[in-house]
């Protein structure tokens, strides 16, 4: 009498359709061995060319304004993180910008349900940003400063 072992170190797999399971029986009862979701394949997706318009490209400055009164929160959640993934790569991949928010309310989330808010993105990933739909004086006075340079 053979003695089972106190736990087994074979995993049943777990079939996501009937499909998967049909194909398994299939191959199973031809005698072809497999593997069923035995291990991740690494891949890159292509990168794709974008472009971007900016609300507000200051003259004579590299300094960009985005005036968010809605940050993707009017878009699905999956919208929302693309647009807010799409400023993170836009500053990555241009840092001779500088890319500012002026948010109608920093205090609004990310989308609902989260704890993040606009300002905490923006803090987060190293965006300048003001609230309440207004400009800093200090913001404009640092514009007019640089565009005063590029004239002379």
């Amino acid at each position: 009498m053979a003695i089972k072992p106190a736990l087994s170190l074979e995993i049943e797999p777990v079939f996501r359709s009937g499909l998967e399971e049909k194909v398994a029986a299939q191959l199973s009862h031809a005698g072809v061995s497999n593997a069923f979701e035995a291990g991740w394949i690494h891949y890159v997706v292509p990168a794709r060319n974008a472009k971007y318009l900016p609300d507000f490209r200051i003259d004579k400055t590299n300094i960009i304004l985005e005036a968010k009164g809605r940050f993707g929160g009017h878009k699905s959640d999956a919208q929302g993180a693309k647009e807010r993934e799409k400023m993170i790569l836009l500053k990555e991949q241009h840092p001779e910008y500088d890319i500012r928010f002026v948010f109608q309310r920093a205090t609004n989330r990310i989308y609902k349900g989260s704890k993040t808010t606009y300002a905490k993105w923006a803090d987060d990933h190293g965006f300048p940003w003001a609230d309440k739909g207004t400009v800093p004086a200090a913001w404009i006075d640092e514009m007019k400063r640089q565009q005063l340079k590029k004239r002379k």
